[in-house]
Parts: C-alpha cells; structure tokens; sequence
C-alpha cells in the first residue's frame, strides 16, 4: 500500500493506494497522524478510490485512524471507496461509524 499526503486548503487528504491489509502499513498511517494532529490538521479526508482491496486488519486501521484523530478533537471522512470497499463497511456495519463520501470533492466540501 502506498500513502500520499495532500493538503487542500484546511483539510489533509490520506490518498491510499493499493491493498489495505494492515501491519506495517498502519504503523506508517499511525505515524502520519499524530504527525497532522501535532501540526494540528484536524480535518482528514481519507481517499479510498485507489485500493483494490481491505482486510480485517485495514479495516482495523482505518478504525485506529479514526480514534487517533477524534481523541485530538477533529473528524475523518471516507471518500470514494469502489463498489467493494463500501460493501465491506456496510456488511461489518462499519458504514454507521464512519462518514462516507462517494467523491472526494464531496467529502471535502463536506467540511464547510
């Protein structure tokens, strides 16, 4: 998996790409949040339309991601997971905890 940062006015997009599968890689997302909460960049949209696939374990992640940036007083939107993605997070009721975009144009304006 691959993590890329962008910033888009007040907001901090998490562009993941590849397979979410956890392990290392939620270190590295781990490490990249507290870094933006230390900066205080609260406002996360995380950019779901480059994976192709998400495991426990990346589901686990993004549930980690989401406590990390609430407990620093800001909020984490999903945007644009494919057609599997979103059935994942519906079948494990996760789309009821997590705010979920079909674009990332719309998780950003979202925010305002």
């Amino acid at each position: 998996m691959n993590i890329i940062t962008k910033e888009s006015g007040n907001i901090t997009i998490i562009e993941l790409k590849g397979n979410v599968l956890g392990g290392p890689d939620a270190s590295a997302l781990n490490d990249i949040l507290h870094q933006l909460t230390g900066k205080k960049k609260k406002n996360i949209v995380v950019d779901l339309s480059g994976v192709q696939s998400m495991n426990s374990s990346g589901l686990t992640m993004l549930i980690g991601a989401l406590t990390t940036i609430r407990n620093a007083g800001g909020e984490m939107k999903i945007a644009a997971p494919s057609k599997k993605i979103e059935s994942i997070l519906v079948i494990t009721k996760l789309a009821t905890v997590f705010e979920i975009h079909p674009t990332l144009r719309k998780a950003i304006s979202s925010f305002t």
